[in-house]
């Protein structure tokens, strides 16, 4: 149970007062006084490269600094950012783009054609999209300072959507010099021509983040929605401020010296709920997931994915993960996304109840003789340690003999790679997460990458599945892709590339001074949005 606010907050105060500078008459309210927006954000910043990981921290850090060509708006259409104007061919092949006048990197340089088109190209040998994109024979070619053009070998029904992906490998811009010279090592440039410029002397990793809003961004004359429209500004300074310590972070928003927590731990969810100077508010969506190892026996059968899949209790997973039941879905039949654009129960029939009975069946048919089931259990992670705990007796439950290795978080990431046989170093299966962005199609969900050879943890190979998923992007027409959809995510329920375990929704806090919250969207901090009330100013 957490803690009350009271007695939380007299064990915390020290701890957060130690790592936090107490906010001073002038810092709040001397006229004229620069706005800062404080936020602790969800981990530490580590790379500045948004085409070089999928790290949540580092994809919002580009949405600061970068810009994009186009940006979903809130219903989930790609809308010009950048971008001027563009035209489409006829047959979809030949596609024009103009840069809209007067933008600028924060170095003074103007942003060129030639800077869009080696971003893309070396973007494009990252991403999913990317590559897709290439497949269908993308080539990409400057016309003049603000014009270039992308022409096809065949049709390829994505084109917009992949310009403004939302998350993981977000295509930003960069200067030609840095997207040239970046090849496959991170850039350590944080230059681009985004609404705010990185403070790099004042970044303190492991601790302090800092950046101020840039007086030369051209934002477009739409208003602000979701990640389209002008996303000048209104904060002058932003700092994120990283407390790992729960009851730290928590305090500090309760004392307000910081104004955003961007994750509240579920057992603070209530506590914070009661606070009347703060605002708890449901973010975007996330599945969480059961990832499990097709190199080695015994998840390398696809019958016993299925009795694993047969035995899931959406719901009993997210209750012991913490989530109250206001932030939890009962049950989601979708690889992707319930509510989002494409939720489909295609093939879920059979899975929508727990089925203990059918389960053990399955395990009996495949010929399950008690091969050691190796899950890792990270012991820093709560939510994660909660899910793995549902794991090891779910699998207990339906007669498998399970063996745990316990082990801190970065361990699990540095373990999930190796293709070891789980009894030598390797493993068989651990819990995670993915947010909507990283789930909601057959293009963005990494988990069900079944490209035989692929590099994802868990590597499920289905010649099948990964056919599907390339006609699925080859469909030009809403109807074809929606069938295509379905027959993909039949495919998926046969083969079970991974095992979804439920879908809730993350909160985030903010304090009640902090304006423009209700305009928040999705499962990132779109920061521009905000603004503070003026007695906080």
């Amino acid at each position: 149970m957490p803690l009350p606010m009271p007695s939380l907050l007299r064990r915390s105060v020290l701890a957060a007062s130690a790592c936090l500078p107490l906010l001073t008459a002038a810092d709040a309210g001397a006229a004229g006084a620069p706005t800062t927006l404080r936020m602790v954000p969800q981990a530490d910043l580590k790379f500045l490269d948004p085409m070089f990981t999928t790290n949540y921290v580092t994809r919002n850090y580009g949405y600061l600094v970068f810009d994009t060509l186009f940006g979903l708006d809130s219903h989930g259409v790609p809308k010009p950012q950048m971008v001027e104007s563009y035209t489409r061919s006829d047959d979809g092949l030949t596609w024009s783009f103009t840069l809209r006048p007067g933008l600028t990197f924060h170095d003074g340089a103007s942003v060129r054609a030639a800077d869009c088109v080696a971003s893309l190209q070396r973007w494009s040998k990252r991403d999913n999209y990317g590559r897709a994109m290439m497949a269908a024979g993308a080539q990409w070619r400057v016309e003049d300072e603000r014009r270039f053009t992308l022409t096809l070998a065949q049709p390829f029904g994505l084109v917009l959507e992949s310009l403004a992906k939302a998350s993981g490998m977000i295509p930003v811009i960069m200067p030609e010099r840095t997207a040239s010279r970046s090849g496959d090592e991170p850039s350590n440039e944080a230059i681009g021509s985004g609404p705010y410029m990185f403070k790099r002397d004042e970044w303190v990793p492991g601790s302090k983040v800092v950046f101020v809003r840039n007086p030369a961004y051209v934002g477009r004359s739409e208003p602000a929605d979701f990640l389209s429209g002008n996303r000048a500004g209104h904060i002058d300074r932003i700092e994120w401020l990283y407390l790992p310590d729960s009851n730290s972070a928590t305090a500090s928003l309760a004392l307000g010296e910081v104004d955003m927590l961007e994750l509240v731990p579920p057992d603070y969810i209530a506590p914070l709920r009661d606070d009347k100077t703060i605002q708890v508010r449901q973010g975007g969506a996330i599945q969480a997931s059961m990832i499990v190892n097709h190199l080695h026996p015994p998840f390398n059968n696809p019958k016993i994915r299925q009795a694993v899949l047969h035995a899931i209790d959406q719901e009993k997973f997210l209750a012991a993960m913490g989530y109250p039941p206001d932030l939890r879905m009962t049950h989601c039949s979708t690889f992707f996304i319930c509510g989002g654009p494409n939720e489909t129960s295609a093939g879920a029939d059979a899975y929508k109840k727990p089925d203990i009975a059918t389960a053990k069946r399955l395990l009996a048919e495949a010929g399950y003789k008690g091969e050691p089931v190796v899950v890792l259990l990270p012991t820093d992670y709560a939510v994660l340690n909660a899910a793995a705990l549902m794991v090891i007796q779910t699998l207990k439950d339906i007669g498998m003999n399970v063996t745990t290795q316990s082990m801190d978080w970065a361990s699990v990431v540095a373990r999930r790679a190796r293709k070891d046989p789980p009894g030598a170093g390797g493993w068989s299966a651990y819990a995670t997460y993915a947010a909507s962005f990283d789930v909601n199609s057959p293009i963005n969900n990494f988990m069900l990458g079944s490209a035989c050879g692929n590099s994802m943890p868990g590597w499920p190979c289905d010649e099948t599945l990964d056919k599907l998923r390339a006609e699925w992007i080859r469909a030009d027409k809403p109807e074809e892709r929606r069938a295509r959809l379905d027959a993909f995510q039949e495919r998926a329920y046969q083969t079970v590339p991974y095992i979804p375990l439920g879908q809730y929704a993350s909160p985030y806090a903010v304090r009640n001074d902090v304006t423009n919250v209700n305009r928040l969207m999705g499962d990132m901090p779109q920061l521009w949005i905000l603004d503070k009330s003026p007695a906080t100013q």
